[in-house]
């Protein structure tokens, strides 16, 4: 068992957002020991807050997939990784963060992504991708 939690850790524990924990901290309604610019909350602290035991970690499932683009120029490649990797970060802003990486292929014309994270959010760039590449025929 676990003895210290971070902020995040408790966040997903109790199904809430990061910053509703770290208020309760500021405020005082949660303890907490500050380590340099991170909290950590004890597991006792955690179960008095909660008014009983500290549920076990939530099941959690991600997902990861491979696209890859042939044929793609040079000018149409920057486009589509400026186009992918502007929408995952805007859609990592949640306690579970979208990971997408883009490999050139220059002598190949070939692009790919490599996207990891929570399935819905896979599903969601795995459409935008589709949607990108399509308009480009």
């Amino acid at each position: 068992m676990q003895d210290f939690y971070s902020v995040e850790d408790v966040a997903e524990l109790l199904g809430l957002h990061v910053k509703t924990v770290r208020g309760y901290v500021r405020d005082g309604k949660l303890k907490a020991v500050r380590i340099g610019k991170q909290y950590r909350i004890a597991r006792a602290e955690a179960e008095a807050f909660t008014g009983g035991g500290v549920p076990a970690k939530p099941m959690r499932a991600d997902v990861s997939a491979v696209v890859q683009v042939d044929g793609v120029g040079p000018r149409d490649a920057d486009r589509l990784v400026t186009g992918v990797l502007a929408a995952a970060s805007a859609w990592s802003g949640g306690p579970r963060p979208l990971w997408v990486q883009a490999v050139r292929e220059e002598e190949r014309s070939a692009l790919r992504f490599v996207v990891m994270g929570p399935p819905r959010r896979v599903s969601e760039m795995l459409v935008l991708i589709d949607e990108l590449t399509g308009g480009m025929r």
